[in-house]
């Protein structure tokens, strides 16, 4: 079964896990326009739903097979470090992660784009 998921962090191109998505479709950036907060966790961004954040979170939607998305389940400690959520893209409903975990003393990356941060 393929599912969507948008990316905002370290699978994104050009980043340090992007490769796991060698398998995936990519079907182009999208943003999330409202209600979304990032954080810079050090080696990699959190996003949490911030029902007063006005900024866009920026990503990349692809196209995923189980395998795939298990492993990104895998990397992303679902369903204790992170949870899934879905969201509208313009490539139609996709699954974001978002994380789970205290976020007191972490930056807020203002831009929403973990790539130019």
């Amino acid at each position: 079964m393929m599912s969507l998921v948008f990316v905002y962090g370290t699978l994104r191109q050009g980043e340090s896990n992007h490769h796991l998505l060698a398998d995936a479709k990519f079907l182009g950036e999208a943003e999330l326009t409202v209600g979304y907060a990032l954080y810079d966790l050090g080696a990699y961004p959190g996003a949490v739903i911030d029902e007063l954040s006005v900024k866009a979170l920026y990503g990349e939607v692809y196209q995923v097979n189980a395998t795939t998305f298990e492993v990104l389940d895998r990397l992303e400690q679902y369903p204790t470090g992170y949870t899934r959520e879905l969201v509208v893209t313009p490539y139609g409903q996709a699954w974001v992660y978002l994380y789970l975990h205290s976020l007191e003393g972490m930056p807020l990356i203002t831009s929403g784009n973990w790539c130019q941060h």
